[in-house]
């Protein structure tokens, strides 16, 4: 094996385009400098059709979670009421940040692996008239769960007053996103999924509505203070020192985007999806989620008793370089999960399907030479 040819399978970091990395190996340049505030005020604009928003949206040095973290402590305070749409490890991390700040946490619960649906939703948000926001994670990343946030939005609006704040972390990029039209008060989401960069940088969006209430409060944080970042903005630039080589990165990475078009990978990451699911049900390894919900940038596998999926996974990176997640909190050490976002066609699913059934016969586990592989192609030869 070639040691510096990793085949990286995960939802996140994904792969980085040569065009990207050769991007930001561009020369430094300050961060205060003319030069800077142009590239940032036209990079930032360019951000706007992938979120479907006409506001602004703003970039800070940061991972995803900064953002999460942002979106909460701008809009609440100690005391106040939200309800957490929690699917998996990533909304529950949404509910610890709102504890953290002593806010009164409504946990919606559903089974990992299953959405939250809006008919869950509509009942519990009417019973809890004084919440202030709700939380939603869009692409629930430890289950390949995609919330169906379109008519989530819709319930908020319909059954309360509260904010609807969006964790996009994991999918936005590479799935439908509306925000404006949908009703999403903040929109967030990282660098190193589908905008194929390395961790890093986090972006916000934020409704007029939105900003009705961070513009009435004071929040404890500093860093991540909105009102900083809308100051620093009108200046075309960050409050605090920006990840310069990144937003080099950044304007590569929007140049790919708008010419494959975004409705192309959309589609590029459905696809990919739909070859993914038909492959391992050829496999006869059970999918954690049903169709109507799978996420077109992760899939998440349980073998239950079958075979052991850290033996594959082990078996993947060490015979074969290829690199796939295992599972989360309590399902760590008993699910797996292939990352197809981002810097990812179809002939790299067939290629990481193909490891999978090398790597099954090696750990011992009895499946059939090619029948994922060709079920995966049979999707892709039939996709319109």
């Amino acid at each position: 094996m070639f040691a510096d040819k990793l085949i990286l399978r995960i939802p996140g970091p994904t792969p980085i385009p040569p065009r990207v990395q050769q991007a930001m190996a561009r020369p430094m340049i300050g961060h205060r400098s003319g030069q800077f505030s142009e590239l940032f005020a036209r990079t930032a604009e360019r951000l706007k059709p992938i979120f479907g928003t006409k506001q602004d949206v703003y970039i800070l040095a940061g991972s995803g979670t900064s953002a999460l973290e942002l979106s909460v402590v701008n809009v609440l305070a100690s005391g106040d009421e939200a309800v957490v749409l929690v699917s998996g490890a990533f909304g529950e991390r949404f509910a610890k940040i709102c504890e953290r700040y002593g806010i009164i946490v409504h946990r919606l619960q559903v089974t990992w692996g299953e959405p939250v649906t809006p008919e869950l939703l509509a009942p519990y948000l009417a019973e809890r008239p004084q919440v202030k926001a709700v939380f939603a994670t869009y692409c629930e990343t430890s289950t390949g769960v995609l919330n169906p946030i379109r008519e989530l939005a819709q319930v908020v609006r319909e059954k309360s007053d509260a904010l609807f704040i969006v964790d996009g972390v994991s999918c936005v990029g590479a799935v439908p996103c509306e925000m404006d039209e949908w009703g999403i008060d903040i929109l967030v989401t990282g660098s190193q999924k589908a905008f194929m960069l390395p961790t890093g940088l986090a972006f916000v969006a934020v409704s007029e509505r939105a900003w009705k209430v961070i513009d009435s409060r004071t929040p404890l944080a500093f860093y991540l203070d909105l009102k900083a970042y809308r100051k620093s903005f009108a200046d075309r630039t960050t409050p605090y020192t920006p990840a310069v080589s990144l937003v080099f990165g950044l304007e590569e990475v929007c140049a790919m985007i708008e010419e494959e078009g975004l409705a192309n990978i959309i589609r590029r990451h459905e696809l990919m999806r739909d070859m993914t699911r038909a492959a391992m049900k050829a496999l006869q390894l059970p999918l954690m989620t049903a169709d109507a919900y799978a996420s077109p940038t992760v899939t998440s596998v349980n073998p239950g008793e079958a075979f052991d999926p850290e033996a594959l996974r082990k078996t993947l990176r060490t015979k074969h370089n290829v690199v796939i997640a295992g599972g989360q909190a309590h399902l760590t050490g008993k699910i797996f999960r292939i990352g197809h976002m981002g810097y990812c066609e179809p002939l790299d699913v067939i290629q990481v399907i193909s490891a999978i059934e090398i790597s099954l016969r090696q750990i011992g586990v009895d499946v059939p030479f090619g029948e994922g592989v060709k079920a995966a192609q049979e999707v892709l030869v039939n996709h319109v």
